[in-house]
């Protein structure tokens, strides 16, 4: 029998760093002198954690990051034990959005960096800064398919800015320093450190003290040139049309932003990311933008003859049909990330540079602009004509828009809304008033079911002076509903508002209306009483059928001092819109499903 060929996997080899194949990187490391005290390699990677500022983790122990665990015995980090890997990247990637510095999570090797890589996946679609660190096993077994080996470089590649095989107890810090200072320079992303057990078991001298690696950041300004023609594209404009991206809530460029919109009376609609960028409650907001976007923001796209897009990867839930998208108008898209421009959507004018860096240029070289009220006012006119209203009546099931506004009214501007992703997550983001940036956090280019609830834990214990509460539906808090172990653990105050329809709602909603109403395995017809679960798992739990329980029910979900669920029956055949079409013209959507 022939001699099964080695896999390309070899470990000193293995997933060249950025570092490593730049030339105008530092050196991870330095040689360690002599007579330095001796530590590990994991204790390195702790000491690397705590110089580079991150506060809490979220992980699952096993064999091959245990030295890692051992190491963080006796350092004041927080670690959450998160009861699936999945959901400690969720965590993770929530606590930073809320936090704006990256959220770290551990696992093992094998299962457990697999089960890392939804959450990974979901941190690079949206651009969350997150640090992964994972077991590996010793890079003698690595190719030789040993007990729990994964190629954890190979499978991640495609889905982190960058990672890292790490390679020896010398370098291992300045490489978790490295990654951890890459989740954020720039347009933020997921990196990863693969950590072989015998390189965090090993020994080294390296300085414990060495800083963090200075990481190269993107020139902020764009060019003047391009500025002062995205200028003179703007004052061209009769009907000129503000839309955020995430890039805008990541850059911290809100108040920029907002600014902006307000002097010179240009109307704003936001993508999902985008939520909370701008104030909805004030005139000039048209909210979001997009597949289940406002209808005033979808005529206002259509319409409008200039848009400033700044921080948008126009992904297809926010343009429909490209061809149809925007078709009146001149772009100027800025973006810190150049492969944006245009790779959707074709640019009139680039500009790449800091959000908020840029928005100041642009304010700079703008002369006094027109009035434009014509256009706010014919803006005014689409919110009247296209209002985000529902049906009611007192013999139907209760509704769970209502839901949403009733948690909504009854909590501060500055709570925090989770979601997991299917239709409570559209009524969730139409039906709540956002007025603050990272205020919103859910999982919108991967769309990964379950992320709510893990989300939740990370979202509070980012911020743990705020009232967090986390909209799911059945089918999604099904998927990771065993994290209620943790934030009864950690005694977290979060509120779970589960909009219970029995169905894979979203995928019956797409089956009434496009499959001829075939519900194939979206149909459940039968639920656990997520109340009795929580109160299994030692949280509050709630159950409401109808609208007059609504208020007692939120209230007291809010005002007990733990974890709480509240199970809400919600009319099963309720449908979300507005909606575009797969493929649409933002302008042709539908208020109803005989209109699709």
């Amino acid at each position: 029998m022939s001699e099964r060929a080695r896999p390309a996997f070899d470990a000193p080899e293995a997933a060249r760093s950025t570092a490593e194949t730049d030339p105008t990187a530092d050196d991870p490391a330095e040689t360690p002198p002599a007579d330095a005290e001796a530590t590990t390699g994991a204790e390195s990677v702790v000491a690397a954690l705590e110089r580079a500022g991150a506060e809490t983790l979220f992980g699952v122990q096993g064999g091959a990051i245990m030295p890692v665990y051992d190491a963080l015995y006796d350092s004041e980090l927080r670690h959450v034990v998160m009861a699936h890997e999945q959901s400690a990247a969720h965590a993770a990637d929530a606590y930073g959005v809320v936090s704006g510095t990256p959220g770290v999570c551990l696992a093992t090797s094998g299962p457990g960096a697999t089960n890392l890589v939804t959450g990974i996946a979901d941190a690079d679609m949206d651009s969350d800064p997150l640090v992964a660190l994972t077991g590996q096993v010793p890079t003698d077994f690595v190719g030789d398919d040993a007990f729990q080996e994964t190629d954890t470089t190979g499978v991640t590649a495609p889905v982190t800015k960058t990672n890292y095989f790490a390679r020896s107890a010398d370098e291992v810090g300045a490489t978790v320093g490295e990654a951890f200072a890459r989740a954020t320079a720039g347009r933020p992303g997921p990196t990863l450190v693969d950590l072989p057990k015998d390189v965090t078991q090993g020994e080294t001298r390296a300085d414990a003290e060495e800083p963090t690696p200075d990481v190269p950041e993107p020139r902020p300004e764009a060019d003047a040139e391009s500025v002062a023609a995205a200028a003179r594209t703007l004052e061209r404009a009769n009907k000129p049309l503000l839309l955020a991206g995430g890039g805008v809530v990541k850059g911290d460029a809100s108040d920029e932003l907002r600014a902006f919109a307000r002097e010179y009376g240009v109307p704003v609609a936001t993508s999902m990311p985008a939520v909370g960028a701008f104030p909805e409650d004030e005139d000039l907001a048209l909210e979001m933008v997009g597949m289940h976007g406002t209808g005033y923001a979808n005529m206002a796209v259509t319409h409008c003859d200039a848009l400033l897009a700044v921080g948008t990867r126009f992904d297809d839930r926010l343009t429909g049909g490209v061809e149809t998208f925007a078709p009146e108008a001149e772009l100027v898209h800025v973006d810190v990330d150049p492969a944006e421009i245009g790779k959707n959507v074709a640019a009139d004018v680039g500009l790449v540079g800091d959000a908020g860096t840029v928005l100041a240029q642009l304010d700079a070289e703008l002369a006094d602009a027109d009035d434009h009220a014509a256009w706010r006012e014919q803006c005014r006119e689409w919110k009247a004509e296209y209002p985000m209203t529902y049906a009611t009546s007192d013999d139907e099931p209760l509704k769970p828009q209502f839901v949403v506004e009733a948690f909504d009214e009854a909590t501060d501007d500055d709570a925090v809304v989770t979601t997991g992703v299917g239709q409570h997550q559209m009524w969730a983001v139409q039906h709540w008033t956002f007025t603050e940036p990272r205020t919103w956090v859910s999982s919108h280019g991967l769309g990964a079911m379950g992320y709510g609830l893990p989300a939740a834990i990370g979202a509070k214990l980012a911020a743990p002076d705020r009232e967090v509460v986390s909209f799911e539906g059945d089918g999604s808090f099904l998927m990771t509903m065993q994290e209620l172990a943790v934030a009864v653990r950690e005694n977290l105050d979060l509120t779970v508002a589960v909009l219970n329809n029995e169905y894979i709602g979203m995928v019956r909603q797409w089956q009434d209306a496009f499959f001829e109403g075939r519900h194939s395995a979206s149909e459940y017809g039968w639920c656990p009483e997520f109340d009795t679960l929580a109160e299994a798992f030692g949280a509050k739990g709630f159950a409401v059928e109808s609208d007059d329980e609504v208020a007692d029910a939120v209230a007291g979900a809010l005002a007990y001092d733990g974890p709480s669920v509240v199970d809400f029956r919600v009319d099963p055949e309720e449908n979300v819109y507005p909606m575009v079409p797969s493929g649409g013209a933002n302008g042709e959507f539908a208020l109803s499903e005989d209109q699709l």
